[in-house]
């Protein structure tokens, strides 16, 4: 059975790996922007091992928001292709009817209420709760089967209409950690964030789930500079906010910027 879904998930790489050497070429070949649809952390471990193989043409990433986590690449660049080209991503409010009588409602109640529409996971990005109002991330394309078929989250009607902007969720959905730690290391900052064993946080380098500044992390003994964002799969994600001196038994007090799972 592992086997199987070993050999499933290699194919779905392979295939990923395929489609963005294709959209590189096209770009380059056309002189025109290809974009891919919304990727996850995951995803982009594979877009980064291609990165060196794609460098003869330029790219950006873009989910939305600084703080999405699932985004799209943009291939191509203004100074090469004489214009410029927004990325087609619009964010849908998706706010309860009757906010007193409303289910608190979750990530996954929204995700579910998509799904069941038949949507492609490709073409959403992010899920942002705020005040148990929904903002859904999701390619230009899908927005108006959105707007016009989801209207019902769990057991709670709901009116979706396009957002005049994207909600502070750096503001409502963040915390800020003062936490002590022997270095900057990485495994020890994440352990010391999460509340992990030592061995438990070397489990996630080793299954690569740990992401550096959007980059696979391998390398469990890297040291941390100001502003690294750092997500690990299952637990969230923070950012580290730099040391803040030492403390009478000689360790470092750092802070950081925890941001609530999606």
């Amino acid at each position: 059975m592992k086997s199987g879904k070993a050999d499933n998930h290699m194919e779905a790489e392979e295939l990923l790996k395929k489609r963005l050497r294709e959209l590189a070429e096209k770009c380059y070949r056309n002189n025109q922007y290809t974009f891919t649809g919304f990727l996850s952390p995951a995803d982009m471990a594979c877009f980064y091992e291609l990165e060196r193989e794609l460098s003869y043409v330029s790219y950006k990433i873009w989910g939305g928001s600084e703080l999405c986590e699932r985004v799209m690449i943009r291939f191509g660049a203004e100074e090469e292709l004489g214009y410029e080209e927004e990325f087609p991503i619009t964010c849908i409010q998706a706010k309860p009817l009757a906010a007193k009588f409303a289910d608190a409602l979750t990530h996954r109640d929204f995700l579910g209420a998509l799904m069941n529409l038949g949507i492609e996971r490709s073409t959403l990005g992010d899920i942002w709760l705020v005040d148990n109002v929904g903002y859904i991330f999701c390619l230009e394309s899908m927005a108006d089967f959105v707007l016009q078929n989801l209207g019902k989250v769990k057991h709670t009607s709901i009116l979706c209409t396009r957002a005049q902007k994207v909600p502070e969720l750096a503001e409502t959905d963040k915390q800020e950690l003062k936490i002590q730690v022997a270095s900057g290391r990485i495994d020890g900052v994440l352990a010391r964030v999460y509340r992990l064993s030592r061995s438990e946080a070397l489990e996630l380098f080793r299954q690569k789930k740990v992401l550096l500044n959007g980059r696979v992390c391998e390398n469990n003994s890297a040291l941390l500079a100001e502003g690294d964002r750092v997500s690990a799969r299952g637990y969230g994600r923070f950012d580290y906010a730099g040391e803040q001196g030492l403390s009478k038994k000689g360790k470092i007090n750092a802070s950081v910027i925890c941001y609530g799972k999606r």
